[in-house]
């Protein structure tokens, strides 16, 4: 009944199962994260198809951590960002329950607002993100899904540029 009577609130179905699926697999998600949509797994499948063996990827604001684990099953060498510590134990227990502990513990997390996150000197060969880009007075992010899920992770500014928020 409780299940029910948040979902007919609008709560989404996701956040109700806690979970979602992505690229094939089972992720965790919750309140603390964006629940990962179809579209980015074309994101995915580009970093995958377009970078060389054995590259250094970067998932800035990593979330659920969708993109990274996706992307570490491919063998590629994988650090993620966030802001969010909650968002981090998301995706690392992500990583765990897919990946294994082992190839897990290969992802570098880091803790800390986008690039200021990162240890001096770090150098990528891909940098992937999908990051938020909607206008914080959008009346969309008062409408259906969106309502639940973490304001910082899809609202950027007044116009939707990160840089005004920053």
């Amino acid at each position: 009944e409780a299940l029910v009577q948040r979902r007919q609130e609008g709560e989404p179905i996701a956040y109700l199962a806690g979970a979602r699926e992505f690229h094939g697999h089972r992720f965790e998600v919750g309140p603390a994260v964006l629940i990962p949509r179809p579209e980015t797994e074309q994101l995915v499948d580009l970093v995958i198809d377009q970078a060389s063996p054995g590259a250094c990827v970067l998932d800035l604001g990593t979330g659920s951590g969708a993109i990274a684990v996706s992307v570490a099953r491919a063998d590629l060498h994988m650090t993620a960002t966030d802001r969010s510590p909650e968002s981090l134990a998301v995706a690392r227990r992500n990583a765990r329950a897919l990946l294994g502990e082992a190839q897990a513990s290969r992802i570098a997390w880091h803790e800390g607002d986008w690039w200021s996150a990162l240890p001096a000197g770090a150098a990528f060969d891909v940098i992937v993100s999908n990051p938020p880009y909607i206008a914080q007075a959008d009346p969309h992010l008062a409408q259906g899904d969106l309502r639940f899920e973490p304001r910082g992770a899809l609202a950027a500014g007044a116009d939707g540029d990160r840089k005004s928020v920053v």
